[in-house]
C-alpha cells in the first residue's frame, strides 16, 4: 500500500473514532451533547463531530507532508511534538462553563480518540519499497 493510501486510511479512521464516541454518548446512553452560551444552546451533532475530525486530520496530514517535502530533519518527530501540543491546547475550551460533565467527558474522549489514531498512524514511517528479483 502506498504512503498516500495508508495515510488516507488513517484519516478515515480518525473521522470514525469520534463518531463512535458520539454514537455511544448520544443515541446509546441518551446524553445530548450540548454547550450553553447564555440564552443560546449548541447541540453537537454527528456531522459536526465528523467534520471537525476530518479538518483536524487533514490539517495534521498536510503539516506532516509539508515538513517532509521541505526536507525538515526529523520531520516526524517535529510533527509529533506539534500534534501533542495541539491536543493539549484542544482541551482548554473544555475547562470553561456552559457544559455538563457528560458533555465535557464525551468531548475529551473524542479529542483523545482522534489523537490516538492520528499521532501513531501518521507518524509511522511507510514501509520501504521492496524490489523483486527474478530467480
Amino acid at each position: 500500500m502506498s504512503a498516500r493510501g495508508r495515510r488516507s486510511g488513517v484519516v478515515g479512521l480518525a473521522v470514525l473514532a469520534p463518531v463512535l464516541v458520539w454514537l455511544v454518548a448520544d443515541p446509546v446512553w441518551g446524553h445530548r451533547l450540548r454547550i450553553a452560551d447564555g440564552a443560546r444552546t449548541l447541540d453537537i451533532g454527528v456531522v459536526a463531530v465528523g467534520l471537525a475530525a476530518l479538518l483536524a486530520a487533514l490539517a495534521g496530514w498536510g503539516l506532516l507532508a509539508a515538513l517532509e517535502r521541505f526536507g525538515i530533519r526529523r520531520a516526524r518527530a517535529v510533527w509529533t511534538g506539534v500534534a501533542v501540543a495541539v491536543l493539549a491546547v484542544s482541551f482548554l475550551p473544555l475547562t470553561g462553563d456552559g457544559m455538563d460533565g457528560g458533555t465535557r467527558g464525551a468531548l475529551a474522549l473524542m479529542h483523545l480518540a482522534v489523537a490516538a489514531v492520528l499521532i501513531p498512524g501518521l507518524r509511522t514511517k511507510p514501509p520501504a519499497a521492496t524490489s523483486r528479483r527474478r530467480r
